[in-house]
């Protein structure tokens, strides 16, 4: 079941059912559901990834893996080196981020962007230039 704690139907229902399980002595898991990331949202990101590819000579995935994670957002994507044999490094999927996080990543990547690499890139609410955008990657078979 999920419950929204703010209600106070919903707390008082989730008491109930925790309570009712501990003494049924059950197995239980007990996770924070977090606002998933919007399609749109997604859309939007690798519609800018992509034309920041396009300007300046990388794959979609190069500048996802290693422009967007590694150097612009390490601090929200990086979880450290981890394995007994050699080091690897583990960097989080952008799947796993919520709104929230995926906002404040897309918003460090265009201050990158115009700060460090002399572009601009559009926020989402700029529909010509995204569509502008669209029709480029989609010509030049960088998106499906």
């Amino acid at each position: 079941m999920i419950y929204k704690t703010h209600n106070i139907h919903h707390q008082q229902r989730a008491i109930e059912r925790f309570k009712f399980l501990i003494n049924k002595k059950a197995t239980i898991e007990l996770t924070e559901k977090k606002p998933k990331r919007t399609i749109k949202q997604n859309s939007y990101l690798h519609m800018i990834l992509g034309w920041f590819g396009f300007e300046f000579g990388y794959t979609l995935e190069e500048v996802k893996q290693d422009i967007f994670k590694k150097i612009v957002n390490p601090v929200i994507f990086y979880e450290g080196e981890f394995g007994n044999l050699v080091p690897i490094q583990r960097w989080r999927s952008t799947a796993t981020l919520d709104t929230k996080e995926m906002t404040i990543a897309i918003d460090n990547f265009r201050d990158y962007a115009s700060r460090e690499a002399g572009i601009y890139l559009p926020s989402p609410d700029e529909k010509d230039f995204l569509d502008e955008i669209y029709i480029e990657l989609k010509n030049n078979n960088i998106i499906k």
